[in-house]
């Protein structure tokens, strides 16, 4: 457990260094405001598309092969970016770079394999921390090595750190790293498992695991959507510049880091996973409505408090329910569909805040958003745990 955290953060330094360079990248090529948000949609399609295929692949062959084969592939895309000389190569990249970090299904059936039900949710909490401090450093090591020139920004050395990263989490995670699946189970899901399509159909016609499929895909709608316009909202209605939003989005990771890697795994322990679901929308409900009204620094991490809260307490709480709807040879193929529901949610949830900041107003990314909060905690208060203990899907 503690070798995956390890490797989890230090591949995610590597990813979080390359996030906020991208942009200076593209515009080399020439690229468009609009095509250089499209770097994020393409990263969040290929998860889309592989995030269900890693999962059914792990259920057959163990997990240890595939989260080895991804992070190889990180480093592969990482040095691909280094050797880039077209728009073209840029997008391809980006989209192997989303193909191999699809692996979250991966991880989680990890975690589900060890853990007992009752700390499942806060193990896969312990998860998104280490993701979390990942976020919070890579993007400082990306700034001080690419340095301060915002026209001819250094972006060779921190891709070669990146690559340098994955490529060191790669050989950890081949020492510490243990197979988790057993022979038998992946004897049993090579022999009998079912097309990923009918995995799916057979879900849904459990209706509530249809239902958390619905709500599954809300949190990261709403987030990413106000992730993505915030910093067109405070340029606009505060005059804030990148020092100012960088504090905010350093607030955020530490405020979510801490929340999952201290508080998630009690609070699932005394009120279970479904009720912290509906404590969550009402978090993120209540910071999506105040955030408008804020015009100073202390009452914006007060609102993003509010709403990284219900983020941190809802995502490893979802995951940790769909597991238990689970049959062990099916365990990675069913949290595989589960994170490509929240890939595609943080593929229309930027597009529809992009929509709504324009065509009705700064403001409305956030009031939608606490609107679909509202929507989300009435269908959270009627998800009720798996009868019995990772209940088979069959």
């Amino acid at each position: 457990m503690h070798a995956l955290l390890l490797t989890i953060f230090i591949d995610t330094v590597g990813f979080g260094i390359i996030l906020p360079l991208l942009p200076y990248f593209a515009e080399r090529f020439g690229a468009s405001p609009l095509q250089v948000t499209l770097l994020a949609t393409v990263f969040s399609f290929s998860q889309f598309v592989f995030a269900p295929l890693w999962g059914r692949l792990s259920d057959r062959i163990g997990r240890r092969p595939i989260i080895l084969i991804t992070l190889a592939g990180m480093f592969l895309g990482y040095l691909a970016l280094t050797v880039t000389d077209s728009l073209l190569m840029l997008f391809l990249a980006r989209g192997f770079i989303g193909s191999m970090a699809a692996n979250s299904g991966v991880i989680q059936a990890f975690i589900a394999d060890i853990t007992t039900t009752e700390a499942r949710a806060g193990a896969m909490a312990k998860v998104g921390a280490a993701n979390g401090l990942g976020f919070i450093v890579g993007p400082a090591i990306g700034g001080l090595f690419a340095g301060s020139d915002p026209v001819n920004p250094n972006l060779a050395l921190p891709f070669i750190i990146a690559a340098s990263l994955s490529g060191f989490a790669f050989c950890i995670a081949c020492i510490q790293v243990r197979e988790t699946v057993s022979v038998e189970i992946q004897k049993e899901a090579a022999e009998g498992q079912r097309s990923l399509g009918r995995v799916f159909l057979e879900a849904v016609r459990i209706p509530q695991l249809a239902l958390l499929f619905v709500v599954v895909m809300m949190t990261p709608f709403v987030f990413s959507g106000i992730e993505t316009t915030f910093v067109l909202w405070s340029e606009r209605m505060l005059g804030w510049g990148p020092l100012q939003n960088g504090w905010i989005y350093t607030f955020m990771g530490l405020t979510a880091a801490a929340t999952q890697w201290l508080l998630v795994g009690r609070l699932t322990r005394r009120f279970g996973e479904h009720r912290l679901i509906c404590t969550g929308a009402v978090m993120i409900f209540i910071g999506s409505l105040i955030l408008p009204f804020m015009t100073g620094t202390f009452g914006l991490c007060v609102a993003f408090g509010f709403i990284v809260f219900g983020v941190s307490i809802n995502n490893p709480s979802f995951s940790s329910l769909v597991s238990k709807y689970a049959h062990a040879s099916e365990r990675g193929s069913l949290l595989g569909l589960s994170q490509s529901c929240s890939a595609m949610a943080r593929i229309t949830g930027p597009a529809w805040a992009g929509f709504a900041f324009g065509e009705y107003g700064p403001d409305w990314p956030f009031l939608s958003g606490a609107a679909v909060m509202v929507v989300m905690f009435v269908l959270a208060t009627r998800v009720k745990p798996a009868a019995g203990t990772d209940k088979a899907s069959k």
